[in-house]
């Protein structure tokens, strides 16, 4: 997976991108098919942002997050996609395919 990590009006420290791939390596885990990342850090004013969209094979899922410590926007964004990329994964699989495998062994 490949991971591009911005920053707007704020520089992107190596301990700062380091922090967003380790938080979103659990969304790799939980999904192996993801093409790409763009990470966009925003600070305005009082407020942190981080967005993030993600291309999956078929879909493009965008999550933000925003809060007033960086860290914990961060943390938000890395539950927000978490949710949507396991959320595409279980629509992703055929689960009547599981239910006539079962169905046929008995």
């Amino acid at each position: 997976m490949q991971m591009s990590i911005s920053g707007h009006h704020i520089e992107v420290t190596a301990a700062l991108a380091g922090y967003v791939e380790r938080k979103l390596a659990r969304v790799v885990r939980h999904f192996d098919h993801v093409i790409d990342t763009h990470i966009v850090l925003t600070v305005d004013k009082l407020q942190h942002k981080a967005e993030a969209t993600v291309h999956v094979r078929g879909e493009t899922i965008h999550a933000e997050s925003t809060d007033g410590d960086m860290y914990v926007a961060i943390d938000a964004l890395a539950d927000k996609l978490d949710r949507r990329v396991r959320k595409h994964k279980e629509k992703r699989t055929d689960h009547h395919a599981e239910q006539a495998q079962k169905s046929a062994r008995l």
